[in-house]
């Protein structure tokens, strides 16, 4: 994925082993990476046991937050395309045990709907 790509909030898939080495630290014993999208900063991880959600905050972006996402928690997702008069799209995610859903926005529908085909790969198991 480009910077210029990046910038914009087009979702790009990311390469499984560059993953990989960023979380050896907290991936499970044997949790394994499958597939990875980047969002400008953040990251949406597929691994083959969990859904790992990475918002980079700050300026700098050394502050991070890792939440893991259970699949068997995954309720219900829905992936919403701009329009003609849109600006974003929007991936939504609702869990077993929370009132409000996770919401990732996107700037270019491009990826969303790859990103919306591997959430039902892994949550529809």
């Amino acid at each position: 994925m480009g910077l210029f790509s990046g910038l914009l909030g087009n979702a790009g898939a990311i390469d499984v082993a560059e993953v990989e080495a960023e979380l050896a630290s907290l991936l499970a014993d044997g949790e394994q990476p499958e597939q990875a999208f980047k969002l400008l900063r953040d990251m949406i991880v597929f691994t083959n046991k969990r859904l790992i959600l990475i918002d980079k905050q700050g300026i700098t972006g050394s502050k991070k937050e890792y939440m893991s996402v259970p699949y068997r928690s995954i309720v219900r997702f829905s992936a919403e395309t701009k329009g003609h008069f849109d600006l974003e799209s929007e991936l939504v995610i609702w869990l077993s045990s929370t009132t409000e859903p996770l919401r990732k926005t996107f700037s270019k529908d491009g990826n969303i709907i790859a990103v919306q085909k591997a959430l039902a790969t892994y949550a529809c198991r």
